[in-house]
C-alpha cells in the first residue's frame, strides 16, 4: 500500500469501523457506563490513584481468594466474577511500553472477565496493510499516523466490555488521555531491561537497539503513564512476594493484582 493511500485510508472514518464491526459486539459492548469528559477534565483530572493492593501473599484474608492453595487461574476467574457487576461493562486500557507481559495480562484479564481483547497498535498495523507499511507512514506522515492512533483510540473508547492494550499515543496527547477517561486505565510499569528482550521471553539479554527505541518512547510518554488511574509494578509485586528474579512473576499473579485494584477502585465509587 502506498504512503498516501495508508494515510488517507487510517484517517477516514470508513476503514476503522470496518475493523471494529458494530456487529461483532453484544449489544452492551456497545456503550461504555462512565460519564463523558469535560476540557476542564483534561487540564486537572479528578481521579485518584488507586493504592496498591495487599501483597498476593496476604490477600485470602482480605479477599476471601485462597491464592496460595488454588490454582493461580482459577483464583483470577473467581476474582473476575466478583468484580465483573460492579465494572458494569466499563473498558479496560493497559498503558505502559509495550511488551510480552503487558500482552499476556491483558489477554488474560480479557479471558477471565469474557471482555474483548485488542491491541491497539495492531489494529493500526492491520488498517496499513502490516507493521512495514506503518512503520513507512509514520516515518513519512507522522500527523497522519497520529490521527489514525487517535481515531483508533476512539472508537474502542466508545464501546464497553474491552481490554485494550494501548500503544505509547494512547498518552502522548491530551486528546487521547481524555478518550482514556471512558474506562479505567492502567500502567503496567515492567523495567526497560525486561521489556527490551522482546517477545522472546525466555531470552537471556536485552536488545541494544530495541532497549535505546524504548528508552526513547518511555521518555516521551512517562508524563501520560503518571496520569493512569492505577499502577502495576512488576518490580514492587516481586519484591513482596520474595523474588529476586523479576520474571518469575506469572501472568496470573498480574492478572490478580489487577483485579483486585479494579475491585477496589469501584467500591470506592459505588
Amino acid at each position: 500500500m502506498e504512503i498516501s493511500a495508508a494515510s488517507a485510508s487510517l484517517t477516514s472514518s470508513g476503514l476503522v469501523p470496518r475493523l471494529l464491526p458494530p456487529l461483532f459486539y453484544p449489544p452492551q459492548a456497545r456503550t461504555t457506563s462512565c460519564a463523558p469528559f469535560s476540557s476542564a477534565k483534561l487540564i486537572s483530572p479528578p481521579h485518584r490513584r488507586i493504592p496498591p493492593s495487599p501483597c498476593l501473599a496476604d490477600q485470602s484474608a482480605s479477599t476471601g481468594v485462597n491464592v496460595v492453595d488454588s490454582d493461580p487461574i482459577d483464583a483470577v476467574k473467581r476474582k473476575a466474577i466478583d468484580i465483573s457487576p460492579q465494572l458494569k461493562g466499563a473498558s479496560i486500557f493497559l498503558v505502559g511500553i509495550n511488551n510480552h507481559i503487558k500482552t499476556n495480562l491483558g489477554k488474560l484479564l480479557a479471558e477471565s472477565l469474557r471482555y474483548y481483547y485488542f491491541d491497539s497498535d495492531k489494529l493500526i498495523a492491520e488498517a496499513a496493510g502490516g507493521n512495514t507499511s506503518v512503520q513507512a507512514l509514520k516515518e513519512a506522515d507522522e500527523m497522519a499516523f497520529k490521527e489514525s492512533e487517535t481515531e483508533v483510540l476512539k472508537q474502542l473508547s466508545s464501546m464497553g466490555r474491552l481490554v485494550v492494550c494501548a500503544g505509547d499515543g494512547a498518552v502522548q496527547s491530551l486528546t487521547n488521555l481524555a478518550l482514556l477517561r471512558h474506562g479505567i486505565s492502567i500502567w503496567i510499569d515492567v523495567p526497560l531491561e525486561i521489556a527490551a528482550k522482546g517477545d522472546d521471553p525466555f531470552s537471556s539479554e536485552p536488545s541494544p537497539e530495541l532497549y535505546e527505541a524504548l528508552k526513547a518512547n518511555y521518555e516521551k510518554s512517562r508524563k501520560g503513564y503518571d496520569t493512569a488511574d492505577a499502577v502495576i509494578s512488576l518490580e514492587r509485586i516481586a519484591t513482596k512476594l520474595g523474588w529476586e528474579d523479576l520474571e518469575t512473576v506469572t501472568s496470573e499473579e498480574l492478572a490478580l493484582e489487577a483485579s483486585l485494584m479494579l475491585f477496589d477502585y469501584y467500591s470506592l465509587r459505588s
